[in-house]
């Protein structure tokens, strides 16, 4: 069986690690006090916590949207182990990204059976459904995975017409009659024995 990659495994851990911090320091800091603006409200740190799927989507269902989470996991790590992934790098790195991202909402589930949002952004008449870095990781991972894919089902440029085609060889005109007088017929290294028609027949 194939390793996962160092690196990517590492991205993966990463975006985990990453995910697990934010959400901590957002359950300690902002669970009780007011939205924190970063730039006014377009930019701002609001603590929520989701039972549905990313960004607030079907919460109050009671459905185990932690099935997503597995079956992601698992099929990555399957594409991974029997070399699916491709030799694409960006196709590689969005799938670490999407590993990373549905291992540490999975986590959350598991815990708690809800997910910890904090991050919102918009404008002041409008607003994102907030998320959080597993989502972020999630949505960005998607999009390079669609890029890739893009960039690999563009169809080649067609040869310009008669580039890359061997040049034609003349073909002899059989249905030509012999040559008239006065033309010197010559073989393939000379003219014919006894000087042609410029020199006595043998």
């Amino acid at each position: 069986m194939r390793r996962l990659p160092l690196l990517l495994a590492a991205v993966a851990v990463f975006v985990v690690a990453l995910d697990r911090w934010t959400k901590h320091w957002a359950t300690v800091s902002l669970s009780t006090g007011e939205p924190v603006r970063l730039i006014g409200d377009y930019v701002r740190f609001t603590y929520t916590r989701n039972s549905g799927v990313a960004f607030g989507i079907g919460q109050g269902t009671g459905f185990p949207y932690y099935v997503f989470s597995l079956v992601a996991i698992v099929v990555i790590l399957w594409m991974f182990a029997r070399g699916r992934a491709g030799d694409d790098s960006v196709r590689r790195l969005s799938l670490a990204l999407i590993l990373g991202g549905a291992i540490g909402n999975l986590v959350d589930r598991v815990v708690s059976g809800e997910v910890v949002d904090f991050i919102e952004v918009g404008i002041p008449q409008w607003h994102w459904p907030v998320f959080n870095v597993a989502d972020s990781a999630v949505t960005a991972g998607v999009l390079l995975f669609a890029l890739a894919w893009t960039r690999r089902s563009e169809p080649a440029l067609a040869p310009a017409d008669g580039a890359g085609e061997p040049p034609h060889e003349a073909v002899p005109d059989e249905t030509a009659g012999p040559p008239g007088p006065g033309v010197e017929r010559r073989g393939a290294s000379g003219p014919l024995p006894g000087g042609g028609a410029e020199g006595p027949l043998p």
